[in-house]
């Protein structure tokens, strides 16, 4: 298992990261200046931090209240992530209307973007992330 140092260095990086790469994308994809786009970026990766944080703190309660089976089975592990992509999707869509001052549809439009890109650099930051940090073999 990850430390929590570990944890906080990995989740950091990888939400800054996502900022520098995502702001200049949204930026020359959308035409909105830098400023705004870096802003709104900014704005929903600590949602994101903080939406992760208490989403899996409540998920966790609720399922050791109803004993719910381990390992997760693969429909809770659905449910979960289902569950919190689309309070994130909705959230996102309000913040990115009001933040660029544009329809709620355009901002539904760039908030499949930005899941489309974060499925694609999650997948690789997170290889390289264990590429660079790899975790200490257990004795078992």
């Amino acid at each position: 298992m990850r430390t929590p140092l570990d944890r906080l260095r990995h989740t950091l990086l990888f939400e800054f990261l996502a900022v520098l790469i995502a702001a200049p994308i949204a930026h020359w994809i959308t035409g909105q200046s830098i400023a705004s786009i870096g802003g709104l970026t900014l704005i929903l990766s600590l949602i994101a931090m903080g939406w992760n944080y208490l989403y899996n703190w409540i998920f966790d309660h609720v399922e050791h209240a109803q004993n719910w089976p381990r390992p997760r089975p693969l429909s809770v592990r659905l449910a979960h992530a289902l569950g919190f992509e689309l309070v994130l999707l909705l959230v996102g869509v309000v913040v990115i209307a009001w933040g660029l001052n544009m329809s709620l549809w355009k901002a539904f439009l760039m908030d499949l973007g930005f899941m489309l890109f974060f499925l694609f650099y999650a997948l690789g930051y997170n290889w390289t992330y264990d590429q660079l940090f790899p975790l200490k073999p257990t004795a078992v």
